[in-house]
């Protein structure tokens, strides 16, 4: 029994408790903030000048940017009551309290209660300038603002400016959440891993790690004077050619006593053949797996074993590739190329729906003003990443970043606009590269129709994200620009009696080849009328004597255009043909390139190099977008999912189910030939279906379109049971 003295101590515990407790739930989260864009251009220069080529130093092929060396943060608040405040800075900095400047660089400040507004102003040469800043009630975050220009001025009487002319912009942020945790010292997390299979040689040891991977090797036990050399491979071929291997590394040695040794830069490899001199010894090999802690939320499972295969391997393809950005492939060039996080981005939403690896690769790729240069110098590649930003409005529902990157949007298609021809359309300039794909004899001449409908997509982009950011008159300009260019595109590329756009004009004069790349783009962005789609279909995508595509880049939009057209059968077919053949091949991760006309070591081999070619290659991870859209049939309708439609299409499966991430939880939808099983966790949803016999779901209005076709509309948070039979 407690003594009256005691129970009041636990009353006393109990209330301070509870206050902690209340006080920890209205807390605000702090978090180190910076320039947006800054740090992301700043990281991504560090990860991507990582690459070598047998040990070369390799640095990207367009111009790199940098951060602002002197940023100023500030932040108005309205106290009730005074408060202490804890300040951290990367980089020097001085404080301002109301405009009057503190002396020193003091780390804690008392702001009176009442409005008060607190500046930093803070320098940095080396790493983004950053903030931290916490207290009971203040806290730094993304609503802080910020400014590399401060245009504020003082006359000859001491009094400070009125009016600055200052442009503002909310601050960047992203997960350093304590003050020890400084964006500058960020570096991915590893785990180690040991080997799955050792096979010792004369001249040391080749190791397998029963799959592709990426980091360090760790040398474990390692003894004597000299040195090691480590040859990596995603092939064993690669790892045993020690003359051609991609990249390598030599270890020196000295060390008398047994000790452990990893290598300095992360890698990508299945294999590694190490071989150390003669003076050397050491007793085992394991790995540093480094990674990006991202969860899988999306899933997908159904009838086909294969099918299952495909997408867990494309879905370890993607979380090998996704790193502090999205970038293109981990064995070679491991840089952030725009057309290859399109493609990232769109596979994010049907498996992480990671957001800030999305905003901080659309920050790296845009760098800074002026626009010298399209986007890694590619055409094309700029037209990606203006749809990009729309793309993830879309689907997150967030404006933030849309509102962040809209200036730079402005100006880069500015950059554009200003090199259209005189009948205002676009081709190669000096200094353009236009890529569209890796296709042998692929003409890039003239005025391309592919490259047209990019730019007329580009165009619709900025049309819609001036309207989101409230500038309408510029919203109207690059609407009129955008149906301008989509007349010219039909009038010039249109070719009735082949039934498709024609690849290219040059000379004024259309060419009578035709290619697939326009063609499939054109049906996506429903550009084309129903009888145009038809005749698209037969004459491009089911024609054997149009030329076949080879990369998993371009089978990409070739199979989504096939499947809405409805063609899901043939796409399943085709994917477990193209996929399926790198599967068999023994492939673990799925490759930039598949020839099955190819046969051996030719598979590894691009660019005019025996192992050039990548067999980790974000582009190849595909299926997870193709089965999350258009076989368990989940998009968002409008922006974050607010509404969204499921129209599951089985295409000649027997059963699938799934999870599809949405920004408030996750849409699981079940189906076979004859039921139908459906949650969401928000927004309004509209189920599409087709069934021979009426079909029935308790509590649930089914609304006949005709045709065999349905709809029901789906409440949030409650499951749905569809009986049906499959058409």
């Amino acid at each position: 029994m407690l003594t009256p003295y005691l129970k009041q101590a636990v009353a006393v515990l109990l209330l301070l408790l509870s206050a902690a407790t209340a006080h920890a739930q209205t807390a605000p989260k702090a978090t180190w903030i910076w320039y947006p864009g800054d740090y992301e251009i700043w990281l991504g220069n560090q990860m991507q000048n990582r690459r070598t080529e047998r040990g070369t130093f390799f640095p990207v092929f367009w111009r790199m940017d940098s951060h602002y060396v002197l940023i100023d943060f500030h932040k108005d608040f309205d106290l009730a009551q005074p408060e202490e405040v804890e300040l951290r800075a990367e980089g020097q900095y001085n404080v301002k309290l109301d405009g009057k400047p503190l002396t020193g660089a003091p780390t804690r400040l008392t702001v009176p209660a009442g409005k008060h507004r607190i500046n930093l102003k803070v320098y940095n040469q080396a790493t983004p300038p950053a903030v931290f800043v916490w207290g009971k009630t203040i806290a730094s975050d993304g609503s802080w603002l910020v400014t590399y220009e401060d245009k504020e001025w003082i006359d000859a009487s001491g009094k400070t400016s009125d009016q600055s002319g200052t442009t503002w912009l909310q601050a960047g942020a992203w997960n350093f959440d304590s003050p020890e945790a400084r964006p500058s010292a960020y570096k991915l997390p590893t785990e180690e891993r040991r080997a799955a299979r050792v096979e010792r040689t004369a001249q040391g040891m080749v190791v397998d790690f029963g799959r592709e991977t990426f980091g360090y090797i760790k040398l474990h036990g390692l003894q004597g004077k000299g040195q090691v050399a480590v040859y990596f491979g995603e092939s064993k071929e690669e790892a045993l050619a020690t003359e051609t291997c991609e990249t390598l590394e030599y270890l020196p040695v000295d060390q008398p006593q047994k000790g452990d040794r990893t290598t300095s830069l992360s890698k990508a490899f299945r294999y590694v053949n190490i071989r150390p001199e003669a003076g050397v010894r050491l007793d085992s090999v394991s790995l540093l797996y480094e990674f990006a802690p991202v969860a899988e939320r999306g899933k997908f499972r159904c009838s086909d074993a294969q099918l299952n295969k495909i997408w867990d391997v494309a879905a370890y393809t993607m979380h090998l590739n996704t790193r502090e950005f999205f970038i293109d492939g981990i064995k070679r060039d491991r840089w952030i190329w725009s057309g290859d996080a399109y493609q990232s981005y769109l596979m994010n939403y049907y498996l992480y729906f990671d957001t800030p690896t999305v905003n901080r690769t659309q920050f790296a790729l845009r760098g800074k003003d002026s626009v010298t240069s399209h986007i890694n110098t590619i055409m094309d590649y700029s037209f990606y990443w203006f749809i990009s930003v729309y793309d993830a409005y879309q689907y997150t529902g967030d404006k933030t970043q849309v509102q962040q990157l809209y200036p730079r949007m402005q100006s880069l298609m500015q950059y554009v606009l200003g090199r259209r021809n005189p009948d205002g359309l676009l081709e190669g300039q000096a200094g353009d590269w236009v890529f569209i794909d890796w296709a042998d004899g692929l003409s890039k001449k003239g005025e391309v129709s592919f490259e047209q409908i990019l730019f007329c997509r580009s165009l619709e982009s900025m049309a819609l994200c001036a309207n989101l950011v409230g500038d309408q008159p510029d919203a109207a300009t690059y609407q009129k620009l955008a149906a301008d260019v989509r007349a010219k595109i039909f009038a010039t590329y249109w070719n009735a009696s082949k039934g498709a756009l024609v690849h290219s004009q040059v000379n004024g004069q259309p060419t009578s080849n035709v290619t697939r790349y326009a063609n499939m783009f054109a049906i996506f962005f429903n550009y084309l009328s129903p009888e145009q789609q038809q005749q698209v279909k037969q004459s491009v995508l089911l024609n054997p004597q149009v030329p076949k595509i080879t990369t998993p880049y371009m089978r990409f939009y070739e199979l989504e255009a096939l499947c809405a057209l409805g063609e899901q059968p043939y796409v399943l077919k085709e994917m477990k043909s193209y996929w399926g053949g790198m599967l068999d091949l023994g492939a673990t991760s799925f490759w930039e390139e598949y020839d099955p006309a190819k046969k051996g070591a030719e598979h590894y081999a691009m660019y005019g190099r025996p192992f050039g070619k990548s067999l980790c290659h974000a582009w190849g991870a595909s299926p997870i977008y193709l089965l999350g859209k258009y076989y368990l049939g989940v998009k968002p309708l409008t922006a974050g999912y607010a509404t969204y439609e499921v129209a599951p299409t089985l295409g000649g499966l027997q059963w699938m189910e799934g999870t599809v991430p949405t920004p408030q939880g996750d849409i699981a939808v079940s189906c076979s030939a004859r039921q139908i099983k459906v949650r969401g966790a928000s927004g309004s949803g509209t189920l599409r279906f087709r069934s021979k016999t009426k079909p029935r779901c308790k509590g649930a209005s089914i609304l006949a379109k005709g045709n065999g076709q349905y709809e029901m509309p789906l409440a949030p948070s409650r499951e749905y049971q569809v009986t049906y039979q499959a058409l």
